[in-house]
């Protein structure tokens, strides 16, 4: 039964479906508290939204999706094929059922419910990583602040009043504003266009694709399996779980579905909150001068990283299938976006380009835990699941052998 305490030890061995960041977090944390695990991805590490996104760490920017100004921005994008939030007129009912459930949520009371539920998972995200780090997963994380651009101080005052809301219900926010040389200083690659800066302090960055690798191989190194496989379909079995694949079966203990994008696939009718793509792009490219660290650019949406001493640069939200090919014109977009607001990029000679798909769900909250007896879900974190993906798998695998819910995972429940 869902919630009730185990007394019989918890679970022996687990099977994990999915092998980014969320599902391979889970893995290692299962194998921190003795649990046998296997993980089975039907493509490969890190093959979804793990490897390209902006590489954040960042508590203070887990800014939730669903407000008034979102939805408003995204009814005018309809007409603008090349807005940074793209929602394609197709004839998906299933889309538009889920755009409308999420414009329902687009409000205030929606909104501080999602920065207060994730308040917990933020004070907590920074250390989760460094407890990987610290036990074998082998790839470096960075500290240093998040600078937002803007061409005018009149435009920063809709993060500062985001960041307030975050403020008021819990979360630490420390800011420096920047102007003049100090901003030239700290962001050599601002256009004349930039005059503003806000520098968010104690956030962190990663190289995405390098940190989940590593991760994965630290869950073989302590024992773990990771197969590439499709999985057809989990189903209880007596007291255990069989999971489906294409050419045999897996009957485990207890299986955690941390499939992303594709979540709803296999939850079926016991997760009545659906998890769509919101798609992401990104490339990377060579630039001339410094990238002391993370840059963010509100107004249209873009992010941009050190890369392997180039920049990263990501950005859009396109509503499509997560198998759907990667759309040229989406790059074109950030390109003709971004190119005004920093000098020295040579975005002509882009390389890496990629598009993966966020898993968003129409409350903005994730759906994490359990649906069935040793039955488990992790996912639907939108942009942040690199953020909240470590501190997803510690507290999960808490749950998952104690048979004891985390308050931190209260707000999360997959049956809501």
């Amino acid at each position: 039964m869902v919630g009730v305490e185990r007394i019989d030890g918890g679970p022996r061995s687990a099977v994990v479906v999915g092998a980014g960041i969320v599902g391979l977090s889970t893995a290692w944390f299962l194998q921190e508290r003795g649990v046998d695990v296997t993980v089975v991805d039907r493509t490969g590490v890190a093959a979804g939204a793990s490897w390209g996104n902006a590489g954040w760490v960042s508590p203070t920017l887990t800014i939730p999706l669903n407000d008034s100004g979102v939805l408003r921005y995204g009814l005018r994008s309809l007409a603008n094929p090349t807005a940074p939030l793209h929602i394609p007129l197709t004839a998906d009912p299933r889309l538009w059922s889920f755009l409308l459930r999420f414009a329902a949520n687009c409000r205030r009371s929606s909104w501080s419910r999602v920065a207060r539920a994730n308040v917990p998972f933020n004070a907590e995200c920074i250390e989760a990583y460094d407890v990987l780090t610290s036990n074998g997963v082998d790839a470096p994380t960075t500290d240093g602040p998040i600078t937002a651009l803007f061409e005018s101080p009149h435009q920063a005052e809709h993060l500062l009043a985001e960041l307030r809301g975050l403020a008021a219900v819990g979360q630490t926010v420390t800011i420096n504003r920047l102007s003049g040389a100090t901003l030239r200083d700290n962001v050599p690659l601002a256009s004349p266009a930039i005059t503003t800066g806000i520098s968010v302090e104690g956030q962190r960055y990663v190289d995405p694709g390098r940190f989940v690798h590593a991760l994965a191989e630290s869950v073989v190194a302590r024992g773990g399996t990771i197969r590439i496989a499709e999985v057809t379909d989990v189903q209880p079995a007596g007291s255990r779980i069989r999971v489906k694949l294409r050419d045999t079966d897996l009957t485990t203990d207890a299986t955690v579905i941390a499939t992303g994008a594709w979540l709803s696939r296999l939850t079926g009718r016991r997760v009545r909150t659906p998890v769509r793509a919101g798609r992401g792009y990104s490339f990377t490219v060579p630039v001339d001068r410094p990238v002391p660290g993370p840059m963010y650019l509100p107004d249209v949406r873009v992010a941009c990283t050190p890369y392997q001493g180039a920049l990263r640069v990501a950005g859009t939200m396109e509503f499509r299938s997560p198998d759907d090919p990667l759309q040229p014109a989406r790059v074109e977009a950030i390109v003709a976006s971004a190119a005004p607001l920093l000098d020295g990029v040579r975005w002509a000679e882009r390389t890496d380009v990629w598009v993966g798909g966020r898993p968003v769900t129409p409350d903005g909250r994730p759906l994490i835990g359990e649906v069935a007896h040793g039955l488990f879900v992790a996912g639907g974190h939108g942009m942040w699941g690199l953020a909240h993906g470590p501190i997803t798998g510690r507290l999960l695998a808490e749950h998952i052998t104690t048979g004891k819910q985390p308050e931190a995972l209260r707000e999360f429940n997959p049956l809501r």
